[in-house]
């Protein structure tokens, strides 16, 4: 019962996580920081390139969510525990999302103009999305 709920949980905070500041971004320490979400990321992502806008959406907000509904339906045995395996790609995807955002915030600390500090809305959304990968682990152990 208790990895049920800590699943259903997942559904409320991923929401939460898409909104909290990923980073603090700024040119120069001079000029201030802006803080980047998930979803203000995405907002400048739909206005210059549509491509980049659908694979991060896709990975940041459809694969982890998808994969948490799907582990729930597994978990109240209202989806066939067949389609884990389909489950953990999507968590697999999601965390492609993760490691692109740290992999941008290297990259840009590179540059002397620049000032990034990592916010506490990454490790939130990097830890729903390592917590779901958990679950369903979990999940899968208990069933097999």
């Amino acid at each position: 019962m208790t990895i049920r709920l800590l699943t259903l949980s997942l559904l409320v905070l991923y929401p939460v996580a898409w909104f909290a500041p990923l980073m603090h971004a700024g040119l120069l320490p001079i000029f201030g920081l802006s803080e980047i979400s998930v979803i203000t990321g995405l907002q400048s992502l739909w206005g210059s390139d549509v491509i980049l806008a659908l694979v991060v959406t896709t990975f940041a907000i459809f694969a982890p969510y998808l994969k948490t509904i799907g582990l729930a339906l597994v978990q109240w045995n209202l989806l066939d525990p067949r389609a884990q395996p389909v489950l953990h790609i999507l968590g697999k995807l999601a965390m492609a999302d993760v490691f692109l955002i740290a992999l941008y915030i290297t990259l840009a600390k590179g540059i002397g103009y620049v000032t990034i500090e990592v916010a506490w809305g990454l490790y939130m959304f990097t830890g729903c999305i390592l917590s779901s990968i958990t679950l369903g682990l979990i999940s899968e152990k208990r069933r097999g």
